[in-house]
């Protein structure tokens, strides 16, 4: 239904749901730390070898940037569209509404990932190794995967928000567990074969052999990164929702720096980056590092056994636990799309009980499905296309975020130094380092058709890598989409209802 019901604010979503912690776990847990880097981590080191830890905290720093861009658009605006919005009111409709399709589709993209991750480790969790090799049976269960996250999130973001306080916990602490444990068998009496102590070149990202190297390795750890976003995109449903959301995004990204940073360095001393048996560098691996990992840090006996399963289970928890973000963040951004009268007006109904979107969170699902089917179909490694395509639409629409926050508070730069800084600089800069990232990586480093495991014979452009086709692909798409709306329902183009701020209008 359309109207508000009980405790829903001005769209009709259930204000007040969500409190500080709640909104970190959900930023946190959209990222999935553990599942982020079982599907990464190997992808880095194949990339840039030893310098992976330097990778993962040079990729930091454009997230905190576009954090910090976050906190001040959501304190002036806090609307669950988020980018949709902010752009629209900083450079027009057209652009907003591109801005709201980057990030449905890089949601929808990694779904498949997130799926396919579900899939093999739920197999694995209860010892069925042969169907966790076979496309068709980790499809399904994907698909099954889908379909339950799904339903949670159309029962209710205070449901969800539980479910994800629990999970993360469980999450950090077999992570930290995981290093610490790592570390001490690297440092200990009898290291393991591949050992490596910690060394300072690691964390010099000089020693990357090139800049195309450089560059996939960063936008590859961009995405380990992706996904606090989600605590800003139920802003409408957060207590003190100017100040909250903002605040939990710049927490989860520090937070979430920590936890790479130590990952990354005890795996690599632990596993070393051979190609072989669990090197980080195994390609047999490189979609997926940590399921080897487990059995050799803890051991496959007695307690050792029962962690490695733990291990396992707390990554298939993290995958689930990502899946059910990324629909909640593209159910809203539709949602508010449709709200501000963008897309068609049934993606805006709410559901009279839960007060969450119908429409919105449905169609996000199947559209997760079909995609993942297809991409299944006719990539030859769903994981590894999968990350680095929507590396893609990630740098689009948080560049563009970054670009939109200058604009929009163009008038206030001058009237202090933090504002001219927060609001002004660095924003700018981590606009900046994105786009410089999307278009080298874009029509460089992931248009060559030997990149990764597809490539596409395009007419004028001849064989292109698959990773470059489905990232600019989708975007193109959207450009599609758009016009087809702007043709039906024009409204939102013609007389968009996003009326410009004091902070965007040219007078101070």
């Amino acid at each position: 239904m359309l109207a508000p019901g009980s405790g829903a604010g001005e769209k009709g979503l259930k204000t007040g749901a969500l409190g500080l912690f709640s909104s970190v776990a959900i930023g946190l847990a959209s990222t999935a730390p553990a599942y982020s880097l079982a599907a990464t981590l190997g992808l880095i080191v194949v990339g840039v070898g030893l310098q992976a830890p330097i990778i993962t905290i040079l990729a930091f720093i454009p997230m905190l940037l576009i954090a910090f861009a976050y906190k001040e658009l959501n304190a002036a605006d806090p609307d669950c569209g988020t980018t949709f919005t902010w752009a629209a009111r900083a450079f027009g409709p057209r652009t907003g509404w591109m801005g709201g399709w980057g990030i449905v589709i890089a949601d929808i993209i990694v779904m498949a990932n997130l799926a396919q991750i579900a899939g093999i480790y739920g197999f694995r969790l209860i010892g069925l190794d042969s169907l966790a090799g076979n496309k068709t049976w980790t499809t399904l269960a994907g698909v099954v995967w889908i379909i339950v996250m799904t339903a949670i999130c159309y029962v209710g973001i205070e449901i969800s928000a539980a479910l994800q306080r629990w999970l993360l916990c469980v999450e950090v602490l077999m992570l930290l567990l995981l290093s610490v444990t790592a570390l001490a068998k690297v440092y200990g009496g009898s290291p393991p074969a591949t050992a490596m102590h910690i060394s300072g070149s690691w964390f010099n990202p000089f020693n990357v052999g090139s800049a195309s190297a450089l560059t996939s390795g960063i936008l590859a750890a961009v995405f380990i990164y992706w996904g606090w976003d989600t605590a800003v995109s139920v802003n409408e449903e957060t207590a003190d929702s100017a100040r909250t959301p903002g605040r939990a995004a710049v927490i989860s990204t520090v937070l979430l720096l920590v936890i790479y940073a130590l990952v990354a360095t005890s795996a690599q001393a632990f596993a070393g980056v051979g190609t072989k048996g669990i090197g980080l560098a195994n390609a047999d691996n490189s979609g997926d590092v940590l399921s080897g990992l487990g059995s050799a840090v803890f051991g496959d006996k007695g307690l050792g056994w029962f962690l490695t399963k733990l291990l396992i289970f707390m990554v298939l928890t993290s995958s689930a636990a990502s899946t059910q973000t990324t629909i909640l963040p593209t159910a809203r951004t539709t949602f508010s799309m449709a709200a501000h009268k963008a897309i068609p007006e049934q993606f805006a109904r709410v559901h009279r009980r839960f007060l969450t979107p119908t429409w919105s969170t449905v169609v996000m699902g199947l559209a997760s499905i079909a995609f993942y089917v297809l991409l299944t179909v006719i990539s030859g490694n769903v994981l590894a296309d999968s990350i680095a395509s929507v590396g893609l639409g990630i740098a689009f629409y948080y560049g563009l975020t970054g670009f939109a926050c200058v604009w929009y508070f163009r008038r206030q730069l001058t009237r202090s130094f933090r504002d001219f800084m927060i609001k002004g600089l660095l924003p700018l800069l981590g606009g900046l380092i994105l786009l410089y990232f999307f278009c080298y990586a874009a029509f460089d480093v992931y248009a060559k058709p030997d990149y990764g495991t597809t490539s596409v014979d395009l007419p004028i452009f001849g064989r292109t890598g698959g990773v470059t086709v489905i990232g600019l692909g989708a975007l193109l798409l959207g450009v599609v989409l758009m016009l087809v709306q702007w043709a039906v329902q024009g409204s939102w183009f013609r007389d968009p209802d996003v009326p410009v701020s004091a902070a965007a209008r040219d007078e101070p």
